[in-house]
């Protein structure tokens, strides 16, 4: 087989595994929300409850997901795991700077409460500009007063520009 029939092979691999990954995703939202039906107030003027059609609806919904990924996995070589895998990992690994992005993102929201606005968002956007940027004396200074006027600035003009208080946190 040529290396282009290889890799449209591998393509089409990923491209069910892919496919499976979002059935079982699908799977687990509708039974997640067969389960949260339950909680739907029963009305007294009806047999079944007002929960009965969404649990109809999420429950065939499930079964649709489960009998595509019993076909999914019919179609999907034993190999191709492994090379899904390897090839999730390198594209990942090409686009670390996006990971640590969205890590640093899900630390800012975390801290919000806690520090409040302006230092957590100090503390994030500094971070961010000390892992994105070339690190010099210049680009440093930069990189403070930058961080600065738009975690404190920000919170300054909100407060007497608008009168919106942003969260002030525990500290």
């Amino acid at each position: 087989m040529s290396d282009a029939g290889y890799d449209k092979q591998q393509a089409g691999e990923a491209g069910e595994i892919a496919r499976l990954l979002s059935y079982v995703l699908t799977l687990l939202a509708s039974a997640g929300l067969f389960v949260s039906a339950n909680a739907i107030p029963i009305s007294r003027f009806e047999q079944l409850g007002a929960g009965a059609f969404p649990k109809i609806v999420f429950a065939g919904i499930a079964l649709v997901a489960l009998i595509a990924i019993v076909e999914a996995l019919r179609k999907i070589p034993a190999g191709a795991y492994g090379r899904f895998a390897r090839q999730t990992l390198a594209w990942a690994g090409r686009r670390y700077l996006v990971f640590v992005t969205l890590g640093a993102l899900a630390v800012y929201l975390v801290l919000i409460p806690v520090l409040g606005f302006s230092i957590a968002s100090f503390l994030f956007i500094l971070g961010l500009e000390l892992v994105l940027m070339p690190r010099r004396a210049a680009t440093l200074l930069v990189a403070v007063i930058v961080a600065a006027v738009f975690s404190f600035g920000l919170n300054w003009l909100f407060a007497e520009g608008f009168t919106v208080f942003l969260p002030r946190g525990v500290f």
